[in-house]
């Protein structure tokens, strides 16, 4: 039985940290900024870790 292959698209998204939780980038910070503050952008900038409810598929998405 070959390995099952991970979801491209989550290996784009999704890193590791040390301790084994999963960061994610925060959406809505591609285009149309000019109405956005400059302190929500700023605060969209930053990292953030996955939610508990989405770690479980988030994990079968990279299969680990």
């Amino acid at each position: 039985m070959p390995k099952m292959k991970s979801k491209s698209s989550a290996k784009k998204r999704f890193v590791f940290t040390g301790s084994g939780k999963i960061k994610r980038k925060h959406a809505y910070k591609s285009h149309i900024l000019t109405k956005k503050s400059t302190k929500r952008k700023r605060n969209l900038t930053y990292t953030a870790i996955i939610d508990k409810a989405d770690e479980k598929n988030i994990r079968m998405l990279l299969r680990k």
